[in-house]
């Protein structure tokens, strides 16, 4: 398996899974300014999409969007519990966290990140994330992670989408459990590793 990623982007959720996971696989780097990859390509040749993450299987099918993309690597190796067996309630649970995140958080956060968007659309953007961030944080409560005890790529995938956070002046101390869980998270030898490898 071969991952593209961009430094920085929702790729890194699925960076730390493939850590976590302990299966083997390549990463490639899309360099942000020529939309080319680190092993040459134009990235529109492996995603037609043209943003990350992609998963190049054994089988050189490409894999596409956070959410098939990490229960994918959760699969490739069960014993790591990233994700519950196929079929049961928590799997669907799970699902439906890597749902919010992808759709309410993770969406509210890109348009602070874009030059176009006009601050009236940024402070309705804001507001809006404060609400779902309000919610998160009564929802996670005192867990350690987002379904209870384990880490799953629900965890790898909001951890990354939080991070974002002081690169667009949203300040998580006003949710003291998700602050606290951010900072729980960073301290992750696949986290931390993820990050290594992004250069972060």
């Amino acid at each position: 398996m071969k991952l593209y990623y961009m430094a920085g982007a929702c790729s890194l959720a699925s960076l730390i899974a493939l850590h976590e996971s302990g299966v083997a696989f390549e990463a490639a780097a899309l360099d942000r300014k020529t939309r080319t990859t680190s092993d040459g390509l134009p990235y529109t040749e492996v995603n037609s999409k043209g943003y990350v993450p992609a998963l190049r299987l054994d089988d050189g099918q490409v894999l596409t969007e956070n959410v098939a993309v990490l229960l994918y690597i959760a699969d490739r190796n069960p014993g790591a519990r990233l994700a519950p067996a196929a079929g049961t309630l928590e799997r669907y649970r799970l699902i439906e966290w890597l749902a919010f995140i992808n759709t309410e958080i993770h969406k509210n956060y890109s348009p602070l990140f874009s030059p176009a968007a006009s601050e009236d659309t940024k402070q309705f953007t804001r507001a809006n994330l404060a609400r779902r961030l309000d919610w998160l944080n009564g929802a996670l409560g005192s867990k350690p992670m987002l379904t209870g005890e384990i880490f799953t790529v629900a965890d790898a995938y909001l951890y990354v989408v939080l991070g974002w956070s002081p690169r667009v002046a949203v300040d998580l101390s006003r949710w003291p459990n998700l602050a606290g869980y951010q900072a729980r998270l960073a301290t992750r030898p696949a986290v931390l590793a993820a990050l290594k490898t992004e250069g972060l």
